[in-house]
């Protein structure tokens, strides 16, 4: 991953750095030196303070960079750069709702008729902003960058419904919002439903992994091997649940024994993943819940729930 730079902040900042008025001349030169750079848009010496500064820089943002240019887009130094900066211009407090969805639009518009920088582009905000992993991941940025996204695209792309299906995705199970409700099945064929188990001290730790998934056995093993979070379980602080989202029955019970105890285990016989219930992008995904089955942490790391708890 790449990093912010301090450019953006001394665009933002200096009023005087980059100006308007610039000759014809000196606009040519500019423009061969910034190749190697991402090139800014000018800023109106008249705009003084940084927040007009950036709501300029973001309206503007994409304008001087060439989607065309398949060099430039593969250049890393300056796109990928050029994209970190945009998304933390973009998370800066003060950023309407307005002004960051006319950004994007501005973006998608920019790329989508370039076939190599829709692709780039396109993955690029799959990995900084829809990776959990990313030290960027950012769901709600990156709800509005699908809604930009399917605001531009032509009506009959066939992509549309993919992007409208994941849209449709990020929406659920948000904080606040109630918790999908779902069947699972305990070891011994018991069914029972997300809604009907039962809670102690109104916080529920919904665990979906897979056994066999290696990331699983990392985050589970990180769990099993928390003191605080067994103290917690043991004591009747919290109840986790942990439920098996994939088809194999056997490597689910295979696995029983190693599962915490005082855990509640059970598997959902693929209902979650078939039905589209949950984003299960990544294995483990940790939801943390409260009595009455609302959301306080989506797709959480463990490090965080640990953090609300003990709060």
């Amino acid at each position: 991953m790449v990093k912010i730079l301090f450019a953006i902040v001394l665009i933002l900042l200096s009023a005087c750095q980059i100006g308007s008025g610039s000759t014809g001349a000196q606009t040519d030169s500019a423009a061969v030196k910034v190749q190697d750079k991402f090139p800014f848009p000018a800023i109106p010496e008249l705009l003084t303070s940084p927040d007009e500064r950036r709501d300029y820089l973001l309206t503007h943002y994409w304008e001087l960079f060439d989607f065309a240019d398949t060099t430039l887009v593969n250049n890393r130094d300056v796109t990928e750069q050029g994209f970190v900066n945009f998304i933390a211009l973009l998370n800066e407090g003060g950023v309407t709702e307005r002004l960051a969805r006319e950004s994007l639009e501005n973006w998608c518009g920019g790329f989508m008729t370039e076939a190599h920088a829709r692709k780039v582009l396109m993955r690029m905000a799959d990995d900084y902003l829809y990776n959990p992993n990313s030290p960027f991941y950012n769901e709600a940025l990156y709800e509005q960058y699908l809604e930009a996204l399917l605001n531009t695209l032509p009506a009959d792309d066939v992509r549309r419904s993919t992007f409208d299906f994941r849209l449709k995705l990020l929406k659920r199970n948000n904080v606040g919002q109630k918790a999908t409700d779902f069947v699972y099945y305990l070891p011994g064929g018991e069914r029972r439903t997300l809604a009907d188990t039962s809670v102690k001290n109104d916080r529920l730790l919904l665990v979906f992994y897979d056994p066999e998934c290696e990331s699983c056995h990392a985050v589970l093993g990180q769990m099993a091997a928390d003191g605080r979070l067994a103290a917690a379980v043991r004591n009747g602080r919290l109840s986790v649940l942990a439920v098996y989202t994939e088809g194999n029955e056997a490597a689910w019970r295979k696995a029983l024994p190693d599962m915490p105890e005082g855990w509640m285990v059970g598997t959902d016989r693929e209902a979650v993943k078939n039905r589209a219930l949950y984003d299960l992008k990544a294995m483990p995904s940790l939801y943390l819940l409260d009595g009455k089955k609302t959301v306080l942490l989506k797709d959480a790391r463990f490090e965080n729930v640990m953090e609300m708890l003990e709060r």
